[in-house]
């Protein structure tokens, strides 16, 4: 079943964002090599892991990506239902594939599918 399986928080100053979520939940957030990208490790017993990176624009959301088994598949269903997609299919090399849509609420989510022959 489709789950949320990672987030990102946007961040206009990432140093302080890191700073207060690492402060407020002891989350370990640490940057990605050559990337403006930090990996956040979520602690507790149920965990979602996340990343965080600097905002493109000042409204940018938090935003979940839920694992779905085919990309393709579910943009249709995002689009038949109502929806938008407003990023479409993209490849993370050797991670996976994700596709940014917006619900009939105008709300961001982004759909993932792992895949490590992603190119």
């Amino acid at each position: 079943m489709p789950t949320i399986v990672h987030f990102e928080i946007p961040a206009d100053d990432v140093e302080r964002a890191k700073k207060f979520y690492s402060d407020l939940f002891g989350w370990k957030v640490e940057k990605v090599p050559n990337m403006d990208y930090w990996m956040i490790t979520t602690s507790g017993e149920k965990t979602v892991d996340g990343g965080m990176m600097k905002k493109n624009h000042p409204q940018e959301p938090i935003t979940n990506y839920i694992d779905v088994p085919s990309i393709d598949e579910y943009v249709k269903k995002v689009e038949k239902l109502g929806g938008e997609i407003v990023v479409p299919k993209k490849a993370v090399p050797n991670y996976g594939y994700f596709a940014v849509c917006l619900d009939t609420e105008k709300n961001v989510f982004a759909l993932w599918q792992s895949n490590k022959s992603a190119k």
